[in-house]
């Protein structure tokens, strides 16, 4: 009896410990922040890697003076040359609760981005931008040739498969004798 019940609390145990939100993520790091003016509200934004790379994901945190209570708003990420951004609203950031944010966001190429910011609040609407942040090209080789040398090992696995189907596969004479 006594071992079943450690066994019971302690399995128990590892499931609360296990299941804790707050241990199941690290912590965001920003390690860069820039100033925003959006109308009569200023905005700390801050950024999980510097330099940021293209296609290379990273934490976001937009922190408004006197919290973001009582607010809302979006921030559109786009490039000068006309190329289209997204838009994404200001919501609170999944592994920080108290600031706005985008948890894990890649920007799609690299050059000058422009974060422009607009902000709904008690002293109305407000619209900013953070103009001229270098985005610098991807990391490591180009998709395709990672996508070729990550596909090698299941185009192997299809071969063996079929070369093993093809070995043991029995004759139709053989099922039809029995």
């Amino acid at each position: 009896m006594k071992r079943a019940l450690t066994t019971v609390l302690s399995v128990a145990a590892l499931l609360l410990l296990s299941a804790s939100p707050s241990w199941a993520y690290e912590p965001v790091t920003i390690v860069h922040t820039e100033r925003v003016e959006a109308g009569p509200y200023g905005i700390t934004v801050g950024f999980g890697r510097w330099p940021i790379r293209a296609m290379q994901s990273l934490d976001f945190t937009f922190t408004p003076d006197g919290g973001r209570e009582g607010k809302s708003g979006v921030v559109e990420a786009s490039l000068p040359d006309g190329v289209a951004g997204e838009q994404w609203p200001l919501a609170r950031h999944p592994r920080k609760p108290e600031v706005w944010g985008l948890d894990i966001q890649a920007l799609g190429g690299d050059g000058q981005w422009t974060f422009r910011f607009t902000v709904d609040g008690p002293d109305g609407r407000g619209v900013g931008e953070l103009a001229g942040v270098t985005v610098l090209a991807q990391p490591g080789p180009p998709l395709a040739l990672s996508w070729s040398v990550a596909g090698i090992p299941l185009l192997a696995l299809f071969g063996f498969l079929v070369v093993a189907w093809r070995r043991v596969r029995v004759p139709r004479e053989q099922l039809t004798a029995v």
